[in-house]
């Protein structure tokens, strides 16, 4: 049968299918990596600085689209971002608002973390409301913090940062934090919500912020950044 070779018979059949699929892989890559919702549709959008970039060019930004940033100031109850007010002022000089985040400990107290958040960030009337990343479960902790002392404790530190703000926060549950606990469903703030290159639903409620794609490349910053719209 030596007219019906296969694949498996000739190597370099085999090697130009191999490079076909590296080829639409790197393709599909670049477009994921490079995708950012339509500025049309959506005309406010921005970038979240975790601080964790190794190089930015801030004044670029707005010439790729954002006109507005989050900046990671604290993480906790005992790490800030240090840079935090320099990157502000950058934003700042560079036409864009700006406003702090804070990730959330549910293993933490409340009025420890809120010491850790505005030891670094400043009242500012010009800022945006801080915005606050819900993504760990209490289930983790030792001892086991259960969802009503969480909650408790997540009210109280809202409280106490939006005192010091001057504005209502912003939270930003991950979906699986929100499918244990469902606390933006129930919460009177508006949601951030994030899910890859489509819309996301899971909170049961319109989202104010979408973090589009988590990990988009653009030119003035070196390696991955969260990009964010807002609700036209």
């Amino acid at each position: 049968m030596a007219g019906k070779r296969t694949l498996r018979h000739r190597p370099g059949l085999w090697l130009i299918a191999l490079a076909l699929i590296a080829a639409i892989v790197g393709v599909l890559w670049w477009k994921l990596s490079h995708w950012r919702p339509d500025g049309a549709e959506y005309p406010v959008q921005g970038v979240w600085l975790t601080g964790n970039e190794n190089a930015i060019s801030i004044p670029e930004l707005p010439g790729v689209g954002a006109s507005f940033g989050y900046v990671t100031a604290s993480l906790g109850a005992g790490t800030r971002n240090e840079r935090f007010p320099e990157t502000v002022e950058e934003m700042s000089e560079a036409g864009m608002k700006a406003g702090p985040v804070h990730v959330y400990d549910p293993c933490r107290r409340a009025d420890e973390q809120s010491a850790n958040f505005v030891t670094i960030v400043p009242r500012d009337a010009d800022m945006l409301p801080p915005a606050v990343v819900l993504a760990r479960s209490g289930e983790d902790c030792s001892p086991r913090v259960r969802p009503a002392e969480l909650e408790s404790e997540l009210v109280v530190f809202l409280n106490q940062i939006e005192m010091h703000s001057g504005k209502r926060a912003i939270l930003a549950p991950s979906a699986s934090f929100e499918d244990e606990y469902g606390f933006g469903a129930r919460a009177e703030r508006q949601l951030w919500l994030s899910r890859d290159w489509l819309e996301p639903d899971y909170a049961g409620r319109p989202w104010a912020l979408w973090t589009a794609n988590a990990s988009v490349r653009v030119g003035p910053v070196e390696g991955p950044v969260a990009w964010l719209v807002a609700r036209p």
